[in-house]
């Protein structure tokens, strides 16, 4: 049908609002041999557009290796910005796929490029609490202390999310407990607001300010106050505030 549609002359890069191009959606579904066919008509390996920007970010956050490899064999620019997850590391890295997070980084794939929601791949790993992510990134020369995205640091996208196993990691690596950035300005007002008594008593424990001012409700006693968590306020209070 793609091959009678384009014998027919459907353009082959038209952009649609979700996927952007035909390469694209075929990218993301991992449809191999409709790839190579638009590829062989002239699809633009480049072109941006739809929720993931580019068909290499699309097969990349699908886990299509595959589609990847042939993506790049056909120049795809692998640090290209755009998109939902801002590159395609960053997509790969956000769904913890291994293989292709150390694919992209064997082809030049930049660990340190910024963009996309979650900022930087470190930190959409440590949102996701993919600990082999994180550390493959850590050891490959990821910024631990890197702004960006809706947390700000991969610190505070990991205490949010309540992996402490990937907080413990980043603090161990060098991360400021005290960084601000991000809707709550701290790790520690961040994962106050959220609830996670461990994490907030690790981040105390490695030296978080619990003073400090900064984000959308201004400390951590005022986040965990505006969230009803008595026994967050209570360790809070005991430990100073």
């Amino acid at each position: 049908m793609v091959k009678l549609l384009l014998d027919n002359g459907t353009g082959v890069n038209v952009q649609v609002e979700e996927y952007g191009t035909a390469l694209q959606e075929a990218a993301s579904e991992g449809h191999e041999h409709i790839v190579k066919l638009l590829l062989e008509n002239g699809a633009d390996v480049k072109a941006q557009g739809g929720y993931f920007g580019t068909a290499l970010q699309a097969a990349a956050f699908k886990g299509h290796e595959h589609i990847v490899k042939l993506l790049l064999e056909n120049g795809a620019d692998i640090k290209a910005q755009g998109g939902h997850f801002g590159t395609a590391l960053q997509a790969a890295a956000f769904k913890g796929d291994e293989h292709i997070v150390k694919l992209l980084l064997d082809n030049g794939a930049d660990i340190k490029a910024q963009g996309g929601e979650y900022g930087t791949a470190l930190q959409a790993a440590a949102s996701e609490g993919h600990e082999h992510i994180v550390k493959l990134l850590l050891d490959n020369g990821a910024d631990v202390n890197a702004q960006g995205g809706q947390y700000g640091t991969a610190l505070q996208a990991a205490s949010a999310a309540g992996h402490e196993h990937i907080a413990k990691l980043l603090l161990d690596n060098g991360a400021d407990v005290n960084a601000q950035g991000g809707y709550f300005g701290t790790a520690l007002q961040e994962t106050a607001f959220k609830g996670h008594e461990h994490i907030v008593k690790l981040l105390l424990e490695n030296g978080a300010d619990i003073k400090a001012q900064g984000g959308h409700l201004g400390t951590a006693l005022q986040a965990a106050a505006f969230k009803g968590h008595e026994h967050i306020v209570k360790l809070l209070l005991k430990s100073g505030v």
